[in-house]
């Protein structure tokens, strides 16, 4: 009876480490590649006929140099370029924090950025982990991507109406305040009406440190949504400032805030029930 009873054990034991070791390789190495697409359907009844329509593709938390290598990002690029977007916007840690930058590797962030085709504009914001690269505005630059970090450009329409599209770079580091870094954006929205407004941030928690009623739209990243989620319970973790605000959308009063659930990984190299993404929003008045 002993016997029967250590071999049951036994058995147990390995088929608890098989499935626990299967799930391991699977987070690892495929649920950390290929690339989906997540597409939102944004209505404002208010917006101008100039912009219905318009494309918007949201990329974020690629952490080049962990999961996301060249090879990725040549097919991430095809991806964002079959969507032929209006606008692309980068909301945060283009690189991982361990990674280890070559000329090459700056070389080709840069030609990986300026490949991305976009109609209108493109525009990116530092994240926690682009803060130690002193090469990121460069890259950012010769990508041809707009640096938003603290500061608002306009969009406008075939008429006088225009988009207001602000960012906020990490607010985990330095000496500013968030709301020091969006002063100049809501000094110009105090004598200004846009006919819609969007802010890009990085970590989502930040929202309520600001009068985010200003902003028709609030895109963000760093929560990954949580990069190993389970079914019916949702993220099992999230990083600091995404602990209330951290799955894919939210109706705050009449602000839609949505979060990248982002392309690579941060700490852990591992994805379950939550493959590499990019968002696309397509917005319309009816």
């Amino acid at each position: 009876m002993k016997e029967f009873n250590l071999k049951k054990l036994i058995i147990i034991i390995i088929s608890i480490i098989l499935v626990l070791s299967s799930i391991i390789l699977y987070s690892r190495f495929i649920g950390t590649s290929g690339i989906f697409i997540k597409e939102y359907k944004i209505n404002y009844n208010k917006l101008n006929n100039d912009f219905y329509g318009m494309k918007i593709v949201h990329i974020s938390d690629i952490h080049y140099g962990r999961t996301i290598h060249k090879k990725e990002l040549d097919n991430i690029l095809k991806e964002i370029n079959l969507e032929k977007p209006d606008i692309v916007i980068l909301t945060g840690d283009l690189i991982d924090k361990d990674t280890k930058l070559t000329k090459k590797d700056i070389k080709y962030l840069s030609d990986f950025l300026n490949g991305i085709d976009a109609s209108i504009s493109k525009y990116a914001i530092k994240g926690n982990h682009d803060y130690k690269f002193s090469e990121w505005e460069n890259i950012i630059g010769n990508g041809n991507f707009i640096n938003l970090n603290d500061s608002y450009d306009l969009i406008y329409g075939q008429s006088n109406e225009y988009i207001l599209i602000s960012g906020i770079s990490t607010n985990l580091y330095g000496k500013k305040t968030i709301n020091k870094k969006i002063e100049s954006t809501m000094k110009f929205l105090e004598e200004n009406k846009p006919n819609y407004s969007i802010l890009i941030m990085h970590e989502p928690d930040y929202v309520d440190d600001i009068d985010y009623t200003k902003f028709n739209l609030v895109l963000a990243g760093h929560s990954h949504n949580g990069q190993v989620r389970l079914p019916f319970i949702g993220a099992l973790y999230t990083p600091v400032k995404a602990k209330k605000y951290y799955d894919n959308y939210y109706k705050i009063k009449n602000t839609d805030l949505y979060i990248s659930s982002g392309i690579g990984v941060s700490e852990i190299n591992l994805r379950l029930f939550n493959r590499p993404s990019f968002n696309l929003y397509r917005l319309t008045n009816s």
